[in-house]
């Protein structure tokens, strides 16, 4: 039986998400996974008809869209796209979504409720998210990610790092890990210090991951995590788990900006998409690396075991 296509969500039109798309459709080997294209109705008859794929439209803006010029009325368009390809993977038509990025403040004056796409799918397909990122001789998972890092506390505790941690298993897993090696990043620097610089390892988090090592083997205590990306680089662990997003996200991206994807585990369907958001400032200029986007498609590709 013929695979679904996976779901390609356009992002707002406004930004540098459709001419992510078309790049990536001009470019693609003769071996790319089949891909249905979702974007508003003027733009994908165009795509469908140069491309030969097929295309599901949302509805044009009320008002013309322009690259590099942000609306409530473009943010409208992509949140259409986005409704459209949960939809369709819930019903079994798409096999997985990739999604262009989408402008969360934008979104928030549309009237969007979320804080990022990866609660909105959380919402339309049920489970409990976890934000992932992977790039070459990389794979980060967060413990915590849309939060104010105010309210951390609230939110980080031994719940959300067993989340985390088991996520982590899974990711590597699917990955072609079979014994994953994961690392722990301390909350605090140097990992507290033994408890001369914060006392959350020594009170909880390193106690959790002694309890969680039995299910996990290859599992770390909590590490300083100013040398241990550079450590997972080097290839002694498999992945590492951030507490909070710019813990995670600040050595990602300095190290694997253009090739990191993102991927949202944990939910019923897979979701990936590039690491980076609108690029408002270059769309509609040609200059906007592909990189990234053609990495989600792939992520996505081999994390739905259809890869060639």
């Amino acid at each position: 039986m013929k695979a679904a296509p996976l779901g390609l969500a356009c992002g707002d039109p406004a930004g540098v998400g459709p001419e992510l798309v078309e790049r990536w459709l001009g470019e693609r080997p003769d071996d790319a996974p089949a891909v249905a294209v979702i974007g508003p109705k003027s733009w994908v008859r165009k795509l469908g008809d140069r491309h030969a794929i097929p295309t599901v439209a949302v509805e044009d803006p009320d008002s013309a869209v322009e690259p590099g010029r942000p609306s409530v009325e473009a943010a409208r368009v992509g949140w259409a796209a986005l409704e459209r390809v949960a939809a369709g993977c819930a019903a079994g038509e798409f096999r997985a979504a990739v999604t262009a990025p989408v402008g969360k403040a934008w979104l928030a004056r549309a009237g969007f409720p979320f804080p990022g796409q990866t609660e909105f799918f959380a919402s339309r397909w049920g489970g409990e998210p976890t934000m992932a990122f992977a790039a070459p001789g990389l794979r980060v998972i967060l413990a915590t990610w849309h939060i104010p890092l105010m309210s951390l506390p609230r939110h980080l505790g031994p719940v959300s790092l067993e989340r985390a941690v088991g996520r982590a298993a899974e990711f590597c897993r699917r990955s072609g890990v079979a014994r994953p090696r994961i690392a722990v990043c301390g909350l605090n620097p140097h990992a507290g210090e033994g408890g001369l610089l914060g006392t959350e390892e020594v009170e909880w988090i390193d106690p959790c991951l002694d309890r969680l090592r039995q299910s996990h083997p290859g599992l770390s205590c909590s590490l300083p995590s100013d040398t241990v990306f550079r450590r997972h680089l080097d290839g002694e662990f498999d992945a590492v788990v951030a507490l909070y997003h710019d813990q995670g996200l600040a050595p990602l991206k300095a190290l694997a900006f253009h090739e990191a994807a993102q991927v949202t585990l944990g939910l019923p369907f897979l979701r990936t998409s590039p690491d980076h958001g609108t690029a408002y400032g270059l769309a509609g200029s040609g200059k906007a690396d592909p990189r990234s986007f053609t990495a989600a498609v792939a992520l996505a590709e081999r994390l739905t075991g259809t890869e060639k």
